[in-house]
């Protein structure tokens, strides 16, 4: 028979257990939701349009400044750059200063999908503050803050 797990007595714990699962869930949720809409509407996911965001707002980033940019792995951002030269929206190019590093910019397929997606965002972000309300602004900077630490 299965221990019977205790219950948190001390509520101060129990917020702070529930809170890291809550945040979890609705990160989950809200991704799935954006993937969704965003490979409906433009055929990437909300990590690739992340990529291309960050390569629209700095052209000739190489993938190692992306990696840093996206807080990911050299290596997951080696194979989303990958898919993403391959659906055509980006493309590797020669640093011109650094003989083995490579930049990334947009190709006009890559900027055209950022277009056609903005308004997708766009709409994303009103249900958001429709749903959030006056806690809009707060819960954003709170996640800004969260999305940075520890550092």
């Amino acid at each position: 028979m299965a221990a019977r797990r205790e219950r948190c007595q001390d509520p101060r714990m129990a917020a702070d257990e529930r809170l890291f699962f809550l945040l979890q869930s609705a990160a989950h949720r809200l991704r799935v939701e954006g993937d969704r809409r965003c490979l409906a509407a433009g055929g990437v996911t909300t990590a690739q349009l992340g990529a291309l965001l960050a390569v629209y707002d700095q052209p000739g980033l190489t993938q190692r400044e992306l990696a840093a940019e996206l807080g990911q792995r050299e290596s997951a951002i080696t194979a989303m750059t990958g898919r993403l030269i391959d659906a055509g929206l980006i493309v590797r190019q020669p640093h011109p200063e650094q003989h083995r590093a490579l930049v990334l910019d947009l190709t006009a397929e890559g900027t055209a999908t950022i277009a056609r997606l903005r308004p997708v965002i766009e709409s994303f972000n009103r249900e958001l503050h429709a749903l959030l309300g006056d806690a809009f602004g707060p819960t954003s900077e709170a996640l800004r803050y969260l999305a940075g630490w520890p550092g």
